[in-house]
This record gives C-alpha cells, structure tokens and sequence, in this order.
C-alpha cells in the first residue's frame, strides 16, 4: 500500500510547547548550594581558614593565602554544588517519551543552572567580601604608592601649593651660606628641607647641587662638621632607599596576592560546576530509577 504524504505528516513527532527547563528545581537546589555555601563560609571564617581581612585595613598577604584556603574554597564548592546539584535532580518530573541520553542531557544542564543561579546569589550577598578579594591587590598597591609619597603630600597640605613650584622656588631663592637661612627662618630651613628629600625620594636621587646645600644645611643646623653632617645624610638617604624598596616589595607581594586569590576563586568555581552537573545527573538517574521500581511493585 503506497504511504500519502499526509499520513506521513501525522505520524511525524510533535514538538513539544512546554520548555525543557524546570525552574522549580532549579531554584530549589540554588536556594540549597547558596545556603550551605554560606555556612561553611562561617565555618571557614570561624576556623581561621579566610583568605581575606573583614577589616578594611588591613590588606591580604600572600601569607594568608596558604593550602588550607585554598582546599577549604574547593570543599565549599564540592560539597554546596554536590548538595544542590542532587537536589535538583531528584526534584525534577519525570519526562516521558526522551531518550536516555537526553534526560542525561537535560538533567546536567539542570545541575549546571543551579550552579551558576546559586553562584550569583551568594556573589549578591557577600558583594562587599566579592569586592575585597578582587580589590585587595589595587588597594594594597595603591596604598603604598601614596606611602612612598608621603612627605611630598604633607607638604602640599602645609604649605597649601603646588610641590613642584615650591620646590623649584627653593631652589631659586636659596641663600649661598645656609647658615643665614637656618638663623633667619628655622621652620621655613626645616620646610625647604623637607621638599628636598621628598624631591629625591620621587626622582630616585639627590642632585649634587640638592646634596651640597644639604650637607651644609645640616651641619649648620646641628654644629657637626660638614663631614659628620655628610654621614648623617648619607645614613637618612639610605633609610630613605630602604623604605622605597620595602614599598616596592610590597607592592609585588600585593599583586601576587591578588593573582593567586583570582586564580583559587576560578578553580573552585570551576570544580563546583562540574559537581553541580553530575550530582544532578546522578540525582535524576536515581528519581527515574526508584520510580521504575515503584511501578513494577
């Protein structure tokens, strides 16, 4: 018998109007992974196992970020997403008349929603730890590029101008015995004093002109000799070397700490989707299996 195109459209499958996604247990295994996300936060904090300081403060060190938190952040996304991940397996309706290897399908894709709905909502609640972890490194580099200016910036303050223009103007204005500048004006000697070491802090190193007057300058401010005052100069100035560096290394050990922070963050997340994914498979596998064996009974 010869087959009618329109019994060969009849008996063609029919697709479905209803969406393949099922928000309710989506939702429900988010609410669940995000609430356990935070308690075992707590329970990290409570431990001693935060990477970062509440206090805004205090930086994170390099020091903080050591193997415990790093594992603890890995074990909070296993078991959160594991946990919610399953739930929303096993919550979901059964669907009749799909393949095997779409329901596996369907029900990863499921895991993997609850996942990332549960990621945004605890990234929603704990926005200001969010925005600590990410900023730790600018702050802390910030922190101490304002630190290695800090005497420029004090005098700014004080003298209410620009620093460069005053600066400059000492050096117009300096008198040719700076014993004069010292008996006439102390605190002004002290002033001008002050923005040469904080020029050559910025530069990175004195002028011979700058360390000539200086070395005077001490010498007739204290009464050493110019060869005791020239030591003690030397002493101040590699103080000075000293902090720049410190300040420096800071700032490396600020960077990498923002780095290493990033990169745990994105494994643990990483790790927590996969676990999301494959609880939830495992979740509806075992929901479709208990109720084949309920029908047989």
């Amino acid at each position: 018998m010869a087959i009618t195109e329109s019994a060969v459209i009849a008996d063609a499958p029919v697709e479905s109007s209803s969406s393949a996604v099922s928000w309710g247990p989506v939702v429900a295994g988010a609410v669940v992974a995000a609430a356990t996300s935070l308690l075992l936060l707590l329970v990290g904090a409570g431990l001693g196992l935060a990477m970062v300081s509440p206090w805004s403060s205090h930086s994170a060190s390099a020091a903080t970020v050591g193997v415990s938190a790093a594992v603890w952040l890995v074990v909070i996304q296993w078991l959160s997403a594991g946990v919610g991940g399953y739930l929303t397996g096993r919550l979901r309706t059964k669907w009749v008349g799909i393949h095997t290897h779409e329901v596996g399908f369907r029900d990863t894709a499921h895991g993997f929603l609850a996942w990332a709905l549960a990621t945004l909502l605890v990234a929603g609640v704990m926005s200001s730890s969010v925005s600590a972890v990410l900023g730790a490194g600018t702050q802390a580099v910030a922190t101490v590029a304002g630190a290695t200016t800090t005497a420029a910036a004090a005098v700014a303050s004080n003298t209410k101008t620009d620093f460069s223009a005053s600066y400059f103007t000492d050096a117009l204005l300096r008198p040719a015995d700076p014993a004069t500048a010292t008996a006439s004006n102390n605190e002004a000697a002290t002033a001008e004093l002050s923005r040469i070491l904080a020029n050559a802090a910025i530069q990175g190193k004195m002028s011979p002109d700058d360390r000539t007057y200086v070395d005077r300058l001490v010498a007739a401010r204290t009464g050493l000799s110019e060869a005791d005052a020239k030591k003690r100069v030397d002493a101040v100035l590699k103080q000075v070397d000293d902090a720049k560096l410190a300040a420096q290394q800071a700032a490396d050990e600020a960077r990498k700490t923002a780095s290493a922070t990033a990169l745990l963050g994105a494994l643990s997340l990483f790790v927590g989707a996969f676990i999301a994914a494959v609880a939830a498979a495992v979740g509806g596998r075992q929901r479709d299996d208990e109720e084949e064996v309920y029908l047989r009974t």
